[in-house]
């Protein structure tokens, strides 16, 4: 795990090229301490920096840029490619291998690219990473991503300059960068808490989707981003093409590719552990680390003092019955106001899911023990873990023929049952979950679809809330680019996939370890898993009312039902309480309405009418008022000298 930078500029002279990409670099030393370099072309104007977190092969042979045997490439890449060695000995096989100096996969890469092409060694390689390849021969620039979007890769042109990097801090450290803040962009995280790729926050840079690769030549502006796997592709193959064995055949079979990928994800030169929060996915995963070890595995979780938000005594029970070496850290209100003023710059555009605090915690504690974490990121995605998938096919069963004014009037939601509700979204935090509710049913709800939409945005008109915004054209708007599948809860699945997984999750964990040089990696992330959760039948993730059903029968080979069995309960904070108490004052300074009249960004009126009415109990508003929190409190940080 590492960072990269870099820059195009011709005309650009050799000290400019070393000095600047030096700066760059420099900015990401957070992601890689034990090492950094820089590579320039003189003639092209090309410069790349590279900064080094050692977790396979520990020597200089791992150093970057690394160039290819030939000369001809020269890569600057960051992530992991878990079957390098299997590349490598594929390479021998047909006398492609170099004379190899050294064991890391960045100099596999290489030589599978000029053994193979770029397009071929992509398809072959599982991983997460990113990279620039710059072929010396062609005078090409080659930008990638992996599959699912595990890693970072931001880009674009300020004025003659291409910059390209895995954080904005990088670029924006380079004399040419002067993007503005893209409005259009800022309506978009107003209604998801994230900036969905490919925008960012500034105008002109963008974010490489996942799994494409992007090239460049010479005087070429303007470049389209290609597909070498889609995951959208994978969804519409795999439910026409779904697993026709038994239940028992198919546990077997997510045993054994699930069992394989935590297995090849444990290969590192440093010490590893897992993040366990207790729930079925972080403690599977936990599960098979220890089947692979034969000494007990390190263990990392994090706690609240408020119990209604504390799950920790769940992880707790599942290291003792494992046997893991658990370490856990409670965190307080103090906590999260002594970690806010750092958030701007760890994750380096607006990003509001609050669950970023303790994320960021539990990364400080597992640093002080391991190098590398494994964690049970995209269980729900792949496999119908989020309550959503339960219940809004079971509200629009119970009330979607209901006339508009009555859903309007609220009546429709008391005609819920309690304990109807209670199941359909799960007991925790029910009060928030049933204001969501009452939102979606004001929405315009012609189907499941229309219910998810409008249940996956925040602000109700986030456009409305952004002076001079507009909504850009987007995924979730544009149905003719779904996924082509039929039921409607895989069309929720997958669309989680293509966008909350990477642009939320994914960016929230990439940057939380990585803020303390932390590498984290995730096995349900796999190629091989992704593709074959794909082809299981809906029965056999969502089941008697519950998601993850097939994970769960595996997990029961390792851990007894009742230290997993409760609702789902995901990974909050009592924002809502802090926001009222020991917030307060910082949020009100960031709200003030003489302040956001003066920025001019957002509409001080609504803002202001929302902060009020969450102080004096009116309503619950802590999660919807996080996003503006974030975006002023990164508007105040770009202020500051860098």
């Amino acid at each position: 795990m590492c960072g990269f930078t870099g820059f195009w500029q011709q005309d650009t002279g050799p000290e400019d090229l070393t000095r600047f990409a030096r700066t760059m670099g420099d900015r990401l030393m957070h992601r890689g301490p034990d090492d950094g370099g820089v590579w320039v072309d003189e003639t092209s104007g090309l410069a790349l920096a590279h900064r080094r977190l050692s977790i396979v092969d520990l020597s200089a042979a791992g150093h970057q840029p690394m160039q290819s045997a030939s000369g001809r490439y020269v890569l600057a890449y960051n992530g992991e490619v878990y079957n390098h060695l299997e590349l490598r000995e594929a390479l021998g096989l047909v006398n492609a291998a170099p004379a190899w100096r050294g064991q890391s996969d960045t100099e596999t890469l290489l030589a599978c690219i000029e053994a193979w092409g770029l397009e071929a060694t992509l398809g072959r390689s599982v991983g997460m990473f990113t990279f620039a390849l710059w072929d010396r021969q062609e005078t090409t620039l080659v930008l990638a991503r992996d599959r699912a979007g595990e890693k970072p890769l931001y880009y674009g042109w300020q004025g003659n300059t291409f910059l390209f990097g895995s954080e904005l801090k990088a670029l924006r450290a380079h004399p040419a960068f002067n993007a503005a803040v893209d409005r259009g962009a800022l309506v978009l995280f107003l209604r998801h808490n994230y900036i969905p790729a490919p925008y960012s926050i500034h105008q002109g840079i963008f974010k490489l989707p996942p799994g494409t690769w992007l090239e460049l030549g010479p005087g070429q502006r303007d470049a389209t981003p290609r597909a070498y796997w889609s995951l959208a592709h994978v969804a519409e193959r795999g439910m026409a093409d779904p697993f026709k064995g038994s239940d028992s055949e198919a546990v077997d079979e997510v045993a054994r590719l699930i069992g394989n990928a935590v297995a090849g994800q444990q290969a590192a030169d440093v010490p590893l552990g897992a993040l366990l929060s207790g729930g079925i996915d972080s403690s599977l995963i936990s599960s098979l680390m220890q089947a692979h070890s034969n000494q007990p595995i390190r263990t990392f979780t994090i706690g609240f003092e408020d119990k209604a938000f504390d799950e920790a005594s769940h992880a707790r029970a599942v290291a003792e019955h494992l046997g893991a070496a658990h370490t856990e850290l409670r965190l307080s209100a103090n906590d999260a106001l002594a970690l806010i003023p750092k958030l701007p710059s760890m994750y380096d555009e607006p990003f509001a899911d609050s669950s970023q605090l303790p994320t960021h915690l539990v990364m400080q504690v597992a640093r002080k023990h391991v190098k590398v974490a494994l964690s049970g990121d995209a269980g729900d995605e792949f496999f119908g873990g989020y309550n959503r998938y339960m219940f809004l096919p079971k509200v629009w069963s119970a009330l979607g023929n209901w006339p508009k004014p009555l859903r309007d009037s609220g009546l429709a939601i008391a005609g819920l049952a309690p304990e109807f509700l209670g199941k359909a979204l799960g007991a925790s935090h029910l009060g928030q979950k049933i204001g969501k509710v009452r939102r979606i049913f004001r929405g315009p709800a012609g189907s499941v679809d229309d219910l998810y939409v409008t249940l996956v945005g925040e602000w109700e008109d986030p456009a409305g809330m952004v002076v001079g915004g507009h909504m850009p054209p987007n995924l979730l708007d544009d149905r003719e680019r779904w996924p082509r599948v039929h039921d409607p809860v895989a069309r929720m699945m997958a669309l989680d996939g293509l966008t909350y997984l990477p642009d939320d999750i994914l960016t929230k964990v990439d940057r939380a370890s990585m803020a303390v040089s932390l590498e984290t990696r995730a096995p349900f992330l796999d190629r091989d898993v992704m593709e074959f959760a794909w082809r299981l039948p809906m029965h056999m993730k969502v089941r008697d009312g519950k998601g993850k059903w097939i994970l769960r029968q595996l997990l029961d080979r390792y851990v007894p039902r009742a230290l997993i069995e409760r609702p789902k309960h995901g990974f909050g904070i009592p924002l809502d309480e802090w926001l009222r108490g020991p917030l307060r004052e910082w949020a009100g300074d960031l709200l003030a309405e003489t302040r956001l009249e003066s920025e001019g960004f957002l509409n001080p009126d609504r803002v202001q009418w929302t902060w009020r009415a969450h102080l004096s109990g009116e309503g619950d508003y802590g999660y919807r008022l996080w996003s503006i929190l974030m975006f002023q409190a990164w508007l105040a940080d770009q202020s500051q000298p860098q």
